[in-house]
């Protein structure tokens, strides 16, 4: 798209399901650590691109959902709990974001 129009990209919706307090060394699927290390190297993929002008991780908080078998108690995606409880990702995520992309001018 970028070479088509010529125009910067935002990613958005990216991101992991993660039972808040679930920790598991090495990272395994559906722990803290798992979704923390996913969008992280996310980040950092797409920060290799020039051409992208930032990133929205899929979701702020965890949300109730329809039940069935993908999602047991709802969207878990969330840097934060549906009580709004920060999970490990949001800690890097504020680390991460603090510091401006690009120089302020």
């Amino acid at each position: 798209l970028h070479q088509k129009f010529n125009k910067p990209i935002l990613v958005a919706e990216f991101g992991a399901d993660c039972l808040a307090g679930l920790h598991s060394l090495p990272a395994e699927q559906w722990s803290e650590e798992y979704q923390a290390d996913l969008i992280m190297t996310l980040i950092d993929v797409i920060r290799e691109c020039d051409f992208v002008i930032g990133e929205h991780v899929w979701n702020f908080a965890d949300f109730r959902t329809a039940q069935n078998f993908p999602r047991a108690g709802g969207n878990r995606k969330g840097a934060f709990t549906r009580d709004r409880q920060p999970k490990m990702v949001a800690h890097f995520l504020r680390r991460r974001w603090a510091v401006p992309r690009y120089p302020v001018t």
